[in-house]
């Protein structure tokens, strides 16, 4: 039996130098907000009549929300409507005997003038009263209902929030550091405490243009696509994974090919039956996959298994992987 598969040789696994991209990653974790969110309040004070959407409901830009006790405008508009109409009819008779010279400039100053002030008190008395129905401002979701019917309410209270869900995001803080390497448009991968196993994609919206001064950290606007923008809902959290700087086309190996020495690292390369230990410069570190400056060539074989136990230039029999057993190139199981 050859030197191979004498009791000298040591069984390893091998893998090959594979030319691909690299980058280092950064996860951070942050909770999924609208991309903005919208109080309504009142305009008016008085009674609510009747509230026409709850928490959850989505509404469109206009809707409905709410009305509000509107009977006393309605009286002083109905009032304000024949004291308009009275001064307009006042207004044109002056503007007729004005021209034949009847009447003095300010007795028809006074009547213009009347009829001004008349005709602004029925137009805020109009707007109150449609201050008097609450309507949506934009289409999104209703995330807070602040009143119920009956409650009494003054100028500006707070009534509904609502929550514009056609882009969903994520803020995230990352270290000044880090920021560098982001840039707008570049993807990132989300995962979401509500969906273990399903991977979704999101794209870097804006990254702010100033760090906290006292953390040194800067937000980043992350929005969501794809599924993750359908399935998501306020307040789940998410976590972001950012690639930091990328490298592309250069060497990769497993990291398990690494033996670490004093102060250096080196591969073990496998030369026909024996592997030879290559000292060697490693780049970023990803997914267990190490970046190799220097040292290797594309296609080189390196041992990822059984490395520990190697020296330069010892013996070798490769083995393969068949399910769960090792064995070596004869077909035979390890050990037998």
């Amino acid at each position: 039996m050859g030197s191979s598969s004498g009791p000298r040789s040591t069984a390893v696994e091998v893998a090959r130098v594979e030319v691909g991209s690299i980058a280092r990653s950064l996860t951070v974790s942050g909770v999924i907000e609208p991309i903005r969110t919208v109080g309504v309040n009142s305009q008016l004070s008085g009674a609510i009549l009747s509230i026409h959407a709850e928490e959850g409901n989505a509404v469109e830009k206009g809707e409905v929300l709410a009305r509000l006790d509107d009977r006393d405008i309605q009286a002083q508009l109905a009032s304000a409507e024949a004291s308009f109409q009275l001064a307009e009819s006042a207004f044109e008779r002056a503007e007729q005997l004005r021209d034949r010279n009847v009447i003095t400039l300010p007795e028809y100053e006074r009547d213009r003038t009347a009829y001004a002030a008349a005709q602004a008190q029925r137009e805020q008395l109009r707007t109150r009263l449609e201050f008097a129905t609450v309507h949506a401002p934009i289409t999104g979701v209703v995330l807070g209902k602040n009143v119920e019917a009956g409650d009494i309410v003054a100028p500006q209270t707070r009534l509904f929030t609502l929550a514009d869900v056609g882009t969903m995001v994520v803020r995230v803080q990352v270290s000044e550091l880090d920021v560098v390497d982001l840039r707008a448009g570049g993807e990132v991968e989300v995962a979401l405490d509500a969906f273990p196993e399903k991977p979704f994609l999101g794209r870097i919206r804006r990254v702010f243009p100033a760090a906290d001064p006292l953390t040194r950290l800067v937000p980043v606007e992350v929005a969501l696509e794809g599924d993750a923008a359908r399935l998501a809902r306020p307040g789940f959290l998410a976590r972001t994974t950012f690639a930091l700087g990328v490298h592309e086309n250069v060497l990769l190996v497993p990291a398990s090919a690494l033996v670490r020495g004093t102060g250096s690292v080196a591969v073990f390369v496998v030369d026909g039956q024996q592997a030879r230990r290559r000292t060697v410069t490693t780049g970023l570190t990803s997914q267990g996959r190490v970046e190799i400056s220097a040292g290797l060539e594309p296609g080189d074989v390196v041992v990822t298994v059984g490395n520990n136990a190697l020296q330069d230039g010892g013996d070798v029999r490769i083995l393969e992987r068949r399910g769960a057993a090792a064995v070596d190139s004869a077909g035979k199981e390890d050990g037998r």
